[in-house]
């Protein structure tokens, strides 16, 4: 069964145009094409990002957190109880009078000592400031890094300021390694994410949960697959547009941490603009114009991987709708409210 799914998955007509074959994609001439296995280094990448995490976390957020005047504030842990335990993880966290009247006597002490020690059960499921600012510098070093070397990366290819180049030559266009370590990194960062789910910050609303999910896992998808169709050309421009604007919203979310209010209202600003102009401007009218209306100019018969692709763009830009219209919100507020 797996082989011929592995058959079907790799079928030519899915990948590529009409008359190539995956034979036709072998090194040669000084061609260095984009190979599926290659993809397996992304999970190593995935866990030496996560080292790097931890270090520099650990060494340059924790003493740049200090510097900006956030504490590493200490939580008492209430003392340890199976019955209690049990009950804030299967029933409530905020049981009513008589639960908490009928726990007592189960554990045989006074009601002012379960509500403390559900009061500091509650407490350790909030994440502190440290934990918050440590978070957001870790996706901003990322975020700035990668847009540094992306841009580093592209400045001086030619599709980078005219898209139709993008389809020059194609499928038959090499692979540069400066695009292989790139792929490689981004698809490695989101793995990561993927990977600290349960100990990164619980975000308190389900639909931010689920439309975080959706994005890394869309975003895996589509540059898994644009790799294996050598679609790397679009890959990088798609990679390079969306993590321009992240940085300015994780630098302004350390400085709204620390308090520092003028800074995080001028970054918030300069992060939506950013925000507005890639991903509601670049994305859909420079980069999925290039994906949806330029490809009929090279093939009359699009394959199967035209649709999938283009399909994951979509939901991608649907979900920059979703969060462009919370953006909007915040900006309303700021400006009307204060």
């Amino acid at each position: 069964i797996l082989k011929t799914l592995n058959s079907w998955f790799w079928w030519e007509n899915i990948w590529m145009p009409i008359n190539c074959t995956w034979a036709d994609f072998v090194d040669r001439d000084g061609l260095v094409f984009p190979k599926p296995h290659q993809l397996y280094a992304t999970i190593p990448c995935a866990f030496v990002l996560l080292i790097i995490r931890f270090f520099s976390e650990r060494y340059v957020a924790i003493p740049l957190a200090k510097a900006l005047g956030i504490k590493n504030v200490r939580r008492v842990k209430p003392q340890p109880n199976p019955v209690l335990e049990s009950y804030f993880r299967e029933c409530s966290r905020h049981p009513s009078q008589s639960d908490i009247k009928g726990l007592a006597k189960k554990c045989n002490c006074t009601v002012h000592l379960v509500e403390k020690w559900f009061r500091r059960r509650r407490n350790l499921e909030i994440p502190t400031v440290l934990q918050k600012f440590k978070e957001a510098f870790w996706r901003f070093s990322f975020y700035l890094t990668s847009s540094i070397v992306g841009f580093i990366f592209l400045y001086d290819k030619p599709w980078f300021y005219d898209i139709w180049q993008t389809w020059v030559g194609y499928p038959f266009q090499t692979l540069l390694p400066s695009q292989y370590w790139y792929y490689m990194a981004e698809i490695g960062f989101y793995w990561s994410l993927i990977f600290t789910l349960g100990i990164d910050i619980k975000r308190k609303a389900s639909a931010c949960v689920v439309s975080h999910v959706v994005h890394h896992l869309a975003a895996i998808g589509l540059m898994s697959g644009s790799w294996c169709g050598n679609y790397v050309r679009l890959g990088t421009l798609v990679i390079f547009v969306h993590d321009t604007a992240d940085f300015w919203l994780e630098a302004a979310k350390m400085f709204n941490y620390a308090r520092w209010e003028k800074t995080c209202n001028m970054l918030f600003i300069i992060f939506s603009i950013a925000f507005f102009i890639t991903r509601m401007i670049l994305l859909p009218f420079w980069i999925l114009r290039a994906t949806l209306y330029q490809p009929t100019y090279y093939s009359t018969t699009p394959v199967i991987a035209y649709f999938l692709f283009n399909g994951m763009l979509l939901i991608l830009q649907g979900l920059h709708l979703y969060w462009g219209y919370l953006i909007f919100k915040i900006l309303k507020r700021f400006v009307f409210l204060k």
